[in-house]
């Protein structure tokens, strides 16, 4: 006679498949933070709608098509989460090892950027063309390059178990391998990527357990340096004239400070609910430049109000809580530093673009991560969410 439990254990077999592998406790697929990749999702899909709204009348911009941008942001989504799925397959491991050749082709391109074969967007000789409407911005991957190059120098020799923190030496070859695409980066010009770099590159350092006197250290290079750069002229008209606007916003407000200037206009028309989506006056009425883009967070403070706006930075504050547990719960230095140089990533470039739309910090032409329409900044970014699904794939299972 069978028993029950016997019975039970037969009945189920057949039924153990690939689905329930993919169930189970120990599956890559269960080793997933949801809430992360939900957020994350819903920040990427859920902004075609302000990047639509901000660009369906342009016609200048979509060639007659008004759901241009729409099915580019749709598609760039896409896109990037594949990168992120592929990122999670590699491996952790995989990856590490790969870290040279990432940074290798990275500055290639930086430097393939400076010859005749880039483009100037916007005053920035920093983009790649390649025909059919698609470019690519070298500088947007240069930031994940630096955190993974910075991750492996500084955790190599604490990871083996010879040192209990990174040496001086660790921190000078890891500042040498940023020194070098940063000092690229400044040719093109692009500040504003450099501006991100350098704060990535601190958190790296803080999150390392690296000696606070290197920290400090760079705090006064960076403002050193930052005189230097104004002394010796490095900077462009247009850059020198955005960090005048911002000390004095009534300077120049049909010039150099219109953007910013209406930007506050549209986010302070929204009210509590907004005026509705495709409903913006500033919106509809094409007064704010680079809506889809740099100031694509107006859309969201006019169409959809306070609530919509608040609603977007929750979403990005999901996105770094998640990853902080991720960091916490690091197996080795390696995860830890990667996952804080991500972190420091998002939410300073997070900080910058939603700060230069409400007036607060100044115009640096950079992209509000998963919202912001541009295919370099969400491949980069989303590719940055599969890193984190890696560290944390090499948790204990149960953690």
């Amino acid at each position: 006679m069978t028993s029950y439990g016997s019975y039970r254990t037969v009945r189920l077999a057949p039924q153990r498949g690939s689905i329930s592998k993919a169930l189970a406790k120990d599956s890559p697929l269960r080793r997933m933070d949801w809430i992360m990749i939900l957020a994350a999702l819903a920040l990427s899909f859920g902004s075609s709608l302000l990047v639509w709204s901000a660009t369906r009348g342009r016609d200048a911009l979509t060639h007659g098509d008004p759901q241009y941008f729409l099915y580019r942001h749709l598609t760039n989504a896409l896109v990037g989460v594949v990168l992120c799925a592929v990122t999670v397959g590699i491996g952790t491991r995989r990856l590490r090892t790969a870290v040279p050749f990432v940074y290798l082709g990275v500055l290639l391109m930086l430097v393939v950027t400076l010859t005749p074969l880039g483009s100037t967007i916007n005053g920035q000789h920093s983009w790649i063309q390649f025909g059919g409407g698609f470019s690519l911005q070298p500088a947007e991957f240069a930031k994940l390059s630096i955190v993974m190059g910075m991750a492996v120098v500084l955790s190599a020799r604490v990871d083996a178990g010879e040192r209990e923190f990174p040496s001086s030496r660790s921190v000078v070859q890891a500042l040498v391998l940023s020194a070098v695409p940063m000092g690229v980066i400044m040719l093109m010009p692009d500040l504003g990527s450099v501006m991100v770099m350098g704060v990535v590159i601190m958190g790296v350092l803080l999150a390392s357990g690296a000696a606070r006197r290197w920290v400090f250290g760079l705090i006064a290079a960076g403002a050193g340096g930052a005189v230097l750069i104004w002394k010796l002229g490095v900077l462009s008209k247009y850059q020198i004239d955005r960090f005048a606007a911002f000390a004095n916003p009534s300077l120049d407000p049909a010039g150099v400070g219109y953007n910013t200037a209406q930007a506050r206009i549209a986010i302070g028309s929204g009210g509590l609910t907004g005026m509705g989506l495709f409903h913006g006056f500033q919106t509809t009425g094409q007064f704010v430049p680079e809506q889809q883009t740099d100031f694509v967070f107006s859309v969201a403070g006019e169409e959809l109000g306070f609530v919509g706006g608040i609603a977007l930075i929750g979403l990005l504050g999901v996105i770094l809580w998640r990853a902080c547990k991720i960091a916490r719960q690091a197996t080795d230095l390696y995860g830890t530093v990667l996952a804080a140089g991500i972190i420091t990533w998002f939410a300073f470039q997070a900080f910058e673009n939603i700060g230069m739309n409400l007036g607060i910090m100044p115009v640096a032409g950079i992209p509000l991560p998963f919202v912001s329409y541009g295919g370099s900044s969400m491949f980069a970014v989303w590719i940055g969410i599969g890193l984190l699904q890696s560290v944390r794939s090499q948790r204990p299972i149960g953690v």
